[in-house]
């Protein structure tokens, strides 16, 4: 029979969030500028220098045949000289993801990452989904975006609230007349993108209302974020408002509110929590970050996403810094008695796979 932290090792992964990988050659420079959420680094520095380019080389240099912590230049040269097929079908292989859910709305090739290992299922990006519809006129928008909910055949829907109007919505359902208003100003902006809190708002009760879990970026994001405008604090009317609905609302990432995201997945029953991208991007700290999100939040509304984006090497790390980390929490748990082996199981099953079957009725 399997020891508690074994079955931390061998249970297959559910990624509920995350992206397509790149299939082509990168230099140096393009490489970093994926690393991390900052596009270069401070003149004269690197972006190997951070605890996700240190996790890289530490655990990602052996799946490419080389020691621990090569040097960057090695681990580059290493991987130019397998290529990005072969680099992608060994660290996405080596995560042991059995599913990923995947948000294609992010621009650029990105191929699949089941392509590598797995299968997947599409999340719909709702603000993209509206900049495709916007052009077709004002006033039959809010008809097309139901119609669109309806056939995406997505499991899940996403918001970019937080990048884009912030996370304090109006709870309030908008009426049509309110959308169509808000459709009718957006093209007169001249920007391209979604960024008006009607629309917003709007977006997420219609997928709501056709029973597609919601899923929210939260917290750490890139320098287009306004981040104390994305704590998932500001969310709580309109957690509220739609709690009778009865579908899930997933809040990504959260750092460096995953705390606060524990106490809403605590009391609201449709609330759910992660720590997506924060897992590889605090790298050898992961284990304390992933405590204090679980300080709160039941063990049945927490799930495992990576936030894998465009380098395989964040899917591989993503998992490998995630299953350290929750065998370090449940290693300290059962020596001090707190846990029960059976415990132990029953929890790394349900927040590696089994809690994301439940909240997105997934088999």
């Amino acid at each position: 029979m399997e020891t508690p932290l074994a079955v931390v090792e061998t249970t297959p992964l559910i990624d509920h969030h995350c992206h397509g990988v790149l299939g082509g050659e990168l230099d140096r420079r393009a490489f970093e500028a994926r690393l991390t959420e900052a596009s270069v680094a401070a003149p004269g520095t690197s972006l190997f220098d951070t605890a996700v380019g240190f996790a890289v080389r530490r655990w990602c240099a052996p799946v490419l045949d080389l020691p621990p912590h090569a040097s960057p230049d090695a681990y580059l040269e290493r991987r130019a000289e397998l290529g990005a097929d072969e680099v992608n079908r060994r660290l996405i292989g080596a995560a042991g993801v059995e599913l990923f859910l995947v948000d294609a709305g992010l621009p650029g090739e990105l191929v699949d990452p089941a392509a590598y290992g797995g299968r997947s299922l599409d999340v719909l990006r709702l603000e993209r989904l509206a900049e495709l519809l916007v052009g077709e006129g004002a006033a039959g928008f809010p008809d097309r975006v139901r119609a669109a909910l309806g056939r995406s055949g997505a499991v899940a829907a996403k918001s970019i609230a937080a990048y884009r109007v912030g996370l304090d919505l109006d709870p309030a359902r908008p009426s049509d007349g309110e959308v169509v208003r808000a459709a009718s100003r957006w093209p007169a902006s001249g920007s391209g993108r979604c960024a008006d809190p009607v629309l917003s708002r709007f977006l997420v009760w219609e997928a709501l209302e056709r029973g597609l879990p919601v899923q929210f970026h939260v917290g750490y994001g890139d320098s287009d974020l306004d981040l104390h405008r994305a704590d998932p604090a500001l969310l709580t009317p309109l957690l509220r408002a739609v709690q009778p609905l009865g579908v899930p609302v997933l809040l990504l990432h959260n750092y460096p509110f995953h705390r606060t995201a524990g106490y809403l997945a605590q009391v609201f029953p449709h609330v759910y929590a992660d720590l997506g991208l924060a897992t590889h991007g605090v790298g050898d700290r992961a284990a304390a970050v992933l405590a204090e999100a679980l300080e709160l939040v039941p063990c049945g509304k927490f799930l495992y996403s990576s936030d894998g984006y465009a380098l395989a090497e964040l899917h591989h790390l993503g998992a490998l810094l995630y299953r350290r980390a929750l065998s370090d929490l449940l290693r300290g748990k059962l020596e001090s008695g707190s846990l029960s082996g059976e415990d132990a199981v029953r929890i790394t099953r349900m927040v590696s796979g089994g809690n994301a079957r439940r909240a997105y009725r997934i088999d």
